[in-house]
Parts: C-alpha cells; structure tokens; sequence
C-alpha cells in the first residue's frame, strides 16, 4: 500500500463510512482520496476489505433487531419444512422479506460474478468514475421526483425484488452508488420511503459479505506488512462510527424528500472528475 498513514487511513475510513449509505458512492471517493493521497501498492485490497467490514458492522448494529427477526425465521423456515409444511412464504411479513432479500441477491450475485473482472480494470479511471457519479446524481434526481409509494414487504412482489437487485448490481461500475442505485430502484417501483432505506441497506449485508469473504484471501495472498495494521483497524472503526451516523441521516432525508441534495453534489463531482481525467491526466 505504500506507506499509509494513520491519518489517510482514518480519512478513508470516514470515507468508505459515509459514502456506502450515503449516495454519494464509497469506491468513487475511495478512489479519488487514494490518488490524491498517492496510496497505492499491494495492500489497497486488503485495506478495502476491511473497510467493508467496518461498514458492515454498521448494519448489523443498526438493523440488529430485524436481522435477529429474520434469522429466528430461518430457522422457523427449516422447522416447516422438515415437518413437511413447505417453506409458507406468506406466513408473516418477515419471512417474506427473508425471501425477498434471498431474491434481491440472485441478480447482484450473479452481475458481480460475470462483470466484476470487466469493471475492475476502471476503478482507478478518473472518466470512469467521473461518469459513474454523474449517473448516480441523475437516478437520485428522477428518484426524487418520481419515486416514493406505500408499498411495503408483505405487498412487494419479487419481480420488484428482482429490480432493485439488479440495481445493486449496477453499483459494480466505479462511481455508481450502490444505495443511491438500490434506492433508485426501490423507489420508482412504489416501494414506502422509509422500508426502501431498510431494504437497500439489509441486501447489502449478502453484497457486502459475499465480496468480503472472496476478496480475502486474494487479499492476505498478496502478503501482510505489519505497518499498515493500525491504519487498518482506526480505519475499520471510523467506517463503523461513521456508517451508523451515515444510515440514521439517510433515513431522515429520504423521509424528508431531500435526496436532490445529493443528486446535485454527485452531478457537480462527477462532472468535476470526468473533466479532470479527461484533460488533466
């Protein structure tokens, strides 16, 4: 990673923190700090997943009574169909979100899968990410005046589901936001304000996870510097901190109709950075 301070490494904790809930897109900013922070070297994709870890704790704490809601689910789900009582998807409004959060997974997965390797050589594009922000700011726009519905899990259809995964799949493209991407989707397709928060930030627990547990160990292949362990774990607890403050504004602010705020910062930023990589570079 080159030498890594525990200032950048706060820094882009406080980053990855705010930008995986805020729309505003982590890898973007990710990217953008670590260039003008020179870090670069074999240690960046171990320090992302970290981060990513961090932000993922985050989650857990804020959703914690909905995550332990579904997982006594589950295992009410395999109790009922040992006993031969079928999976009865419909019993309640949490086993159906379950199923809906299984279905939002499928395409994300599966987008990853066959475009991760595609996209990854444009992570570091000053183009690439400036187009990325500049499309997240447009679907926030269009969210913002379009979207919005009372629909919550036990109403949802899957085909909706389904809409709002392949959205998060999107969000592989540096610069795309995955929130703002997911809530785009929720959103437009009539999802209530406040439950298409909810379900943008629970699937990305599967996201989230998944590509921590895959990119890991390319991560520790790459070899370990001692040094760059303090760095790492400051930085995991700021992603944490600051990803708890990140999804308690979202939610005021979608409830509030305030997403243009970010809709106009991302078109700004990203017009900004395209121009730069363009002429600059």
């Amino acid at each position: 990673m080159g030498s890594i301070s525990i200032f950048q490494g706060i820094m882009l904790g406080l980053v990855q923190g705010l930008g995986e809930f805020l729309p505003i897109s982590s890898s973007g900013h990710l990217a953008l700090l670590q260039y003008f922070f020179n870090i670069t070297g074999d240690k960046v994709l171990l320090f992302a997943v970290m981060l990513h870890i961090g932000t993922l704790i985050s989650v857990f704490i804020m959703y914690w009574k909905d995550i332990c809601a579904l997982f006594v689910e589950l295992i009410a789900v395999i109790k009922d169909v040992c006993t031969g009582k079928g999976f009865n998807i419909n019993k309640n409004e949490t086993r159906k979100l379950g199923f809906l959060i299984i279905v939002a997974t499928i395409p994300t997965g599966i987008i990853g899968i066959f475009f991760e390797k595609m996209f990854t050589k444009f992570y570091g594009s000053f183009v690439a990410i400036g187009l990325g922000l500049i499309l997240t700011g447009t679907v926030l726009f269009i969210a913002e005046k379009m979207g919005g519905g009372r629909t919550k899990a036990g109403k949802m259809k899957y085909r909706t589901s389904v809409f709002v995964g392949i959205m998060q799949g999107v969000a592989i493209a540096p610069g795309v936001s995955r929130s703002g991407s997911t809530l785009f989707g929720g959103l437009i397709a009539g999802l209530n304000r406040e439950f298409a928060v909810k379900f943008a930030f629970l699937i990305s627990i599967p996201s989230i996870l998944g590509s921590a547990v895959l990119e890991f160990p390319k991560a520790l292949s790459q070899g370990i510097d001692s040094s760059v362990w303090l760095p790492i774990i400051l930085g995991m607890i700021v992603a944490a901190i600051s990803g708890i403050l990140a999804i308690k504004f979202m939610i005021k602010l979608v409830s509030q109709k305030r997403l243009s705020v970010f809709s106009f910062y991302t078109f700004i930023l990203g017009s900004i950075t395209l121009i730069y990589g363009l002429f600059f570079m």
